[in-house]
């Protein structure tokens, strides 16, 4: 097999990696090629161009990269051209992936979409898009599926490959021995893993922990952050918070130990809600935007809830704040109430744990794998001609 893998951010290499993974195991010589990060280099995938660390949304951010963007995109046709993968597969990051399923499809080379980007929630007209370049959908959340199908997409549920990771994850024993220990409680700081993101979300999470800290001294906190520079970013901007130097703590790379061993989590929307229903941590989420992008996401969204362990729920477990203003105050009081009061944090650990049971199943790369290898087989099957008479 020859494949073309494309994923923009932190968590589609992370998917990425693990589904190549697969990949080489059902077929030892497959070449895999395409863009990605560090995760899905070490797999083995041949990175044209570490797309990972370009991760950007919303409107303002995709133009002023707009020129890389145009580049990526004659990179990825003439590499069609020149070499005609088998199959080209795209791991989330709609926008520049329409783009590339468009010039793949151009070509004649199926596409194939993992962890496709949520149309029914922000861009319902986008499906046309998708039914037209993309011959295959696999995926991740159950009710996927149905409504790509009755859209004209072949889709098919293969689960969501968080799931796949989480069970995996070795936690270091070490550093959860050197946190905070007892009466300390220890609320987790998640503010993305892109750096816009923690740019526009880390005020406010820092001023959510400040009215924390006001009503329970106790409490400390351990922001999450995903490399190096973003950790320096967080040191800089609590700088502006004194007041918290004291019981606040960087962690680089840790973020399955800070949430396994916070009572509670403060979080930026993205996947890590995933992680934190795989540990039952009570949750509050908040993403900010500008003004403008806030206005004009009203025009596209079409769902009740931006996070995905509400989406999976159909309820509220987790207090979101979808937001142009500081909703620190609000994101405390959540926070306080868990930690005052054990008997709203374990109902709410009940609700998560029925959900987690239902919708938490490992294994989604490795069906992404064999579907992917199945659909591959049943495209370059001989055509049987007519029956020759005996």
């Amino acid at each position: 097999m020859h494949i073309f893998i494309s994923a923009g951010e932190p968590s589609g290499d992370l998917h990425g990696s693990n589904l190549i993974a697969h990949l080489r195991r059902l077929d030892p010589q497959a070449r895999v090629v395409g863009f990605g990060g560090d995760k899905m280099r070490q797999a083995g995938c041949e990175l044209l161009y570490p797309l990972c660390n370009l991760a950007v949304m919303w409107f303002v951010h995709v133009l002023r990269n707009i020129v890389t963007f145009i580049r990526l995109i004659h990179q990825a046709d003439r590499y069609f051209r020149d070499h005609k993968p088998d199959v080209v597969v795209l791991i989330d990051y709609p926008g520049l992936h329409w783009q590339i399923a468009r010039r793949a499809n151009q070509r004649g080379i199926p596409v194939v979409y993992f962890v496709p980007p949520q149309l029914w929630a922000w861009a319902g007209w986008r499906v046309k898009k998708m039914r037209r370049d993309v011959k295959l959908v696999l995926a991740t959340l159950p009710f996927e599926g149905p409504w790509y199908a009755q859209r004209g997409v072949h889709a098919e549920y293969v689960g969501h490959p968080y799931f796949d990771e989480l069970p995996r994850q070795q936690l270091d024993a070490e550093f959860l021995a050197r946190l905070p220990q007892p009466p300390a409680r220890l609320v987790a700081i998640l503010p993305g893993s892109r750096q816009q993101e923690v740019i526009h979300n880390l005020p406010t999470l820092l001023r959510a922990a400040r009215l924390v800290h006001a009503q329970q001294p106790a409490a400390s906190f351990l922001i999450a952050s995903y490399n190096e520079a973003q950790a320096e970013l967080a040191r800089q901007t609590l700088a502006d918070y004194p007041d918290l130097l004291g019981c606040v703590r960087v962690c680089v790379g840790r973020t399955p130990e800070v949430i396994a061993s916070a009572e509670a989590c403060m979080a930026v929307s993205g996947s890590v809600s995933l992680e934190m229903l795989y540990r039952l941590k009570p949750a509050v989420i908040v993403y900010r935007l500008s003004k403008l992008d806030l206005f004009v996401s009203r025009f596209f969204r079409k769902c009740r809830f931006i996070t995905l362990v509400n989406l999976l729920a159909d309820e509220e477990l987790y207090p979101e704040f979808l937001a142009d203003y500081c909703p620190a105050e609000a994101m405390a009081g959540h926070v306080l109430r868990w930690l005052n009061h054990p008997a709203e944090a374990a109902q709410l650990r009940g609700k998560l744990e029925q959900l987690r049971a239902r919708v938490g199943q490992s294994g989604a790369c490795e069906r992404a794998a064999r579907r992917i290898v199945d659909f591959l087989a049943q495209l370059n099957a001989p055509i049987a001609g007519p029956r020759q008479a005996a």
